[in-house]
């Protein structure tokens, strides 16, 4: 009888094994970095300490909701797409939020990972003619490249970020190597965003000749991400993209925003000086001011203080913070929605692509704890926007929150 169990029970742990090895294509395996995270951020950063950690993070899983249900969507077989507008058109810049997103809020949302590799696809079905491993910047709510099948830095580098992400989350041995395909898109980026005779970040892969070439634009400056990438493929020449982004903030810090630490929408070089690009420069009246692009800047460059703690936007930062509380009398229904580089606003209306990242930029410093604690307040209230202040947002809200992380 012994004998006979013993043979029994192998008999199941052989089954048992066999069963395992069988596991359905794009099954996901355990998250290794399930949502929240509540990251410990640089010693001495703060988050919003008026709700409990709870509400924070309730916060976040209702506005994922709610940006999902209206801007997340199904595209062709086994592919999902972000509509950045009304028409059901999209961008690179959208697919690179979409995709960030996904990843953070695994542990969450079930679908997370379905819809992280259905928006992977759908990159990979739209690529740059320039360089494959790069995503066309725009196509129509047919899925079709519309407007130059060229490749937007932002979107790229956003893309590159989350498959990092995508790996550190579910790994990479499953049916997408996210790893491989980080990888490439970072090489990629580095051979075609990438002016490798000044060490700029390009507009994108057609930016290559005349004053396109050499100019850059403040809210690709994703420090955080240069310093994954520079991790993630052993390249040392992103340490010279790195250290090139933070002297032009400094740079143009410096020499026009010392009072206010604004910087323009558009940079280009002159001579050997970078300064803000003239009006008309490539979108409009604003491109030498801070305007729609550059509004995101107070998150992209702090997040790199928070992950990171390096200090060398640590000024232009505070004289930022110190700037829009004294303009504002610490009310962020004040903001407004653009600022000559000066101070002086450009309109009289508010937008969360302007308010949000100014919760990010506060987390800096104690002293920044009421008005940190009054731009959540007024982020999480405020009324529903378009495609773009509802992203920026949740992403802000996400690094508020204490629930970003790095690769």
């Amino acid at each position: 009888m012994q004998l006979k169990r013993k043979s029994l029970v192998r008999k199941c742990l052989l089954l048992f094994c066999a069963a395992m090895l069988v596991i359905p294509a794009g099954m996901s395996f355990a998250a290794s970095k399930p949502f929240p995270q509540h990251t410990t951020y640089t010693s001495g950063s703060i988050k919003p300490n008026h709700v409990s950690q709870t509400v924070l993070d309730n916060a976040v899983r209702n506005k994922w909701n709610s940006w999902k249900a209206a801007y997340l969507a199904p595209a062709l077989t086994s592919q999902y797409y972000v509509k950045y507008n009304p028409a059901g058109e999209t961008v690179s810049e959208a697919h690179g939020y979409g995709m960030m997103l996904a990843v953070l809020m695994e542990g969450y949302d079930a679908n997370a990972k379905t819809y992280f590799d259905g928006m992977y696809r759908y990159y990979k079905a739209h690529p740059s003619t320039n360089n494959a491993f790069l995503m066309a910047w725009k196509q129509n709510s047919s899925f079709v490249n519309v407007d130059g099948p060229n490749s937007a830095t932002d979107g790229d580098m956003d893309i590159a970020y989350a498959l990092l992400l995508a790996h550190r989350q579910w790994g990479s041995t499953g049916a997408i190597n996210y790893l491989q395909a980080a990888q490439n898109i970072i090489n990629a980026i580095m051979s075609h965003d990438v002016n490798q005779a000044q060490w700029t970040l390009r507009l994108g892969d057609w930016a290559t000749s005349g004053s396109y070439n050499t100019a850059t634009r403040p809210s690709d400056f994703m420090l955080n991400h240069l310093k994954a990438f520079r991790l993630a493929t052993g390249d040392a020449k992103w340490d010279n993209v790195t250290n090139k982004t933070y002297n032009i903030i400094n740079s143009i810090y410096s020499g026009y925003s010392s009072s206010t630490g604004l910087l323009p929408d558009f940079v280009i070089l002159s001579g050997s000086t970078y300064q803000p690009a003239g009006a008309g420069f490539l979108e409009g009246p604003n491109d030498g001011r801070y305007y729609y692009n550059s509004s995101r800047t107070p998150w992209r460059i702090a997040t790199d203080y928070l992950m990171s703690g390096d200090t060398r936007a640590v000024s232009q930062l505070t004289s930022l913070n110190n700037f829009i509380k004294t303009s504002t009398g610490s009310n962020p229904a004040n903001i407004k929605a653009g600022y000559q580089l000066n101070g002086t606003p450009l309109v009289t209306y508010n937008s969360g692509a302007f308010y949000a990242p100014f919760g990010v930029s506060a987390m800096i410093s104690s002293s920044n704890q009421a008005w940190l604690n009054s731009v959540w307040n007024h982020t999480v209230s405020g009324s529903i926007e378009g495609y773009y202040e509802e992203s920026i947002k949740l992403l802000s809200m996400i690094v508020m929150s204490g629930n970003w992380w790095t690769y």
